[in-house]
């Protein structure tokens, strides 16, 4: 039988000894395969569609060494295809023509399917994507297209019509520590005929530091394995040598425990009292960690609209733009995104008066007794409500000067915001006055 390059079977090409340990690990089948339980998991459509060789033509995309490829040759495995594998910066439109004659043949001969696999395919240009659209409607073609770029925004759309879209997120830590674990115990492919000691804070450390990444996780368990010398025969493989391997050092950081919430609030914290520097600092350590960018974008929302609120309603704008632009971009650049944000906060005037204002109304509502709404300010537009008295009286703002007119929105005067001077709020601070100043007025002088 041919092997899965250029097989019947979809068996797995043998592999030099030497290839990298991230190659030789690569998962023959889906229980091999780690992480992408969103899509994978039992009963989710990509699942069913390639146990049921149901599958089209599919994108593929996410971060680096999250498991396009592998996922592109198990489906070639599991359905049995001849699997031909092109490459966006390589491959050429020559290429893909001598791919769409083979599979054309083997089609002919009622020989075995053709996956398509290209590779970062957002390098294909305009022409290279148009040349796959006739044989992937056809169905002569099933198009496995793998990037880091979102497709919808670098694949030509008449080839994302025809496709169907599937996301790739990081791998966990988790799932990383338990990859680590089988190339050690893999004598066939792994490092199973090595004496090797994988200390648990040296597996969690090199997990994290890949950032989701497998292939880099693994290539630095190989690094480890093959340049540490056994000591009374067992290589160990320590937190030391681990930070060594992967060329970063270990920092005190629990995803999950104290020092985690610790960092969290000393960054809040410095933002609330108007110091970057130690912010950034802050900031930096988290990153550094392996802490998720999506949790420090989340953070700097809320304190955006927290500590700075009214004082500078930029500053959510900012945070907001921010947690969007962290998803678009991703590391490493993130973070420059993150730090942009976290400087603004830092740096705008503050003010918690909505954050106050919202807790005195949340406690009236949950303790005090619930207000009935004005019958002034009851929906008078359907049939019937004007006999019940519902709108009667309401005066409507634009009709006056100013767009103000005072009138009782509450049915008892409370006053649950406060604005500061702080920033622009003093803006804010001076028009409520003025306002509430006619409204006093009109109240002890009714007409």
């Amino acid at each position: 039988m041919e092997d899965l390059f250029g097989t019947h079977d979809g068996a797995s090409p043998e592999l030099p000894l030497d290839a990298p340990l991230a190659t030789r690990m690569r998962p023959r089948t889906l229980a091999d395969y780690v992480g992408q339980s969103h899509i994978l998991g039992p009963g989710k459509l990509l699942r069913r569609a390639i146990e049921a060789d149901r599958i089209s033509s599919v994108l593929f995309y996410g971060p680096p060494g999250v498991g396009k490829t592998s996922l592109a040759q198990i489906i070639a495995i599991s359905t049995k295809s001849r699997f031909e594998r092109l490459s966006g910066v390589e491959s050429n439109v020559s290429d893909i023509r001598r791919v769409v004659a083979s599979a054309a043949t083997r089609q002919q001969n009622n020989a075995e399917k053709t996956i398509l696999f290209i590779d970062e395919i957002h390098r294909f240009n305009k022409a290279q994507q148009d040349v796959l659209l006739p044989d992937v409607e056809s169905g002569l073609l099933r198009l496995i297209g793998a990037t880091t770029h979102n497709p919808f925004f670098y694949v030509n759309s008449p080839l994302v019509s025809r496709s169907q879209i599937f996301q790739l997120e990081p791998i966990s830590t988790e799932d990383l520590v338990d990859l680590l674990q089988r190339a050690i115990a893999d004598k066939e492919r792994g490092l199973g005929t090595l004496p090797i000691q994988l200390d648990p804070e040296a597996a969690r450390h090199l997990a994290t530091v890949s950032d989701g990444d497998a292939r880099k996780c693994l290539n630095a368990l190989e690094i480890a394995a093959r340049t540490t010398p056994a000591a009374s025969g067992t290589i160990s493989i320590t937190l030391a040598v681990a930070e060594e391997s992967i060329q970063k050092k270990a920092v005190v950081y629990d995803g999950d425990g104290d020092a985690h919430y610790d960092t969290i609030s000393a960054f809040i914290k410095s933002l609330r009292g108007s110091d970057p520097d130690a912010a950034l600092y802050w900031l930096a350590k988290m990153l550094h960690a392996g802490e998720d960018f999506r949790f420090i974008g989340r953070r700097l929302i809320i304190c955006a609209s927290e500590d700075v609120g009214m004082a500078d309603s930029n500053a959510l704008v900012v945070a907001t733009s921010a947690q969007q632009a962290v998803e678009f971009v991703g590391l490493p650049e993130a973070q420059l995104i993150l730090a942009h944000a976290t400087v603004y906060i830092a740096t705008a005037p503050k003010s918690n008066r909505c954050t106050v204002a919202i807790g005195k109304a949340a406690t009236e509502v949950r303790e005090g007794r619930t207000l009935a709404v004005p019958m002034h300010l009851r929906d008078g537009h359907y049939k019937g409500s004007q006999r019940l008295g519902h709108g009667e009286g309401y005066k409507y703002s634009h009709d006056y000067e100013g767009s103000y007119v005072p009138q009782a929105y509450l049915p008892e005067g409370r006053v649950y915001y406060e604005p500061t001077e702080n920033g622009l709020e003093k803006r804010v601070k001076e028009r409520l006055d003025h306002w509430r100043s006619l409204y006093e007025a009109a109240r002890d002088n009714p007409k």
